[in-house]
């Protein structure tokens, strides 16, 4: 719980002082499917190493 208190303040930080509401709002939009890429990345490689797909 206290890794995502951290990772929460850290986004609300990173997002205080961007000057533009249009720039802002990008960069929130931005974060967010990077984040989604991710977890969609992370799925898929878990995924392939539980149906046992051979890196080679």
């Amino acid at each position: 719980m206290k890794t995502v208190l951290l990772l929460r303040e850290v986004y609300i930080e990173g997002f205080k002082n961007l000057g533009s509401l249009i720039i802002k709002k990008y960069f929130k939009v931005f974060a967010w499917f990077a984040f989604a890429m991710f977890f969609i990345v992370l799925y898929a490689f878990i995924y392939r190493v539980a149906t046992g797909f051979a890196f080679d």
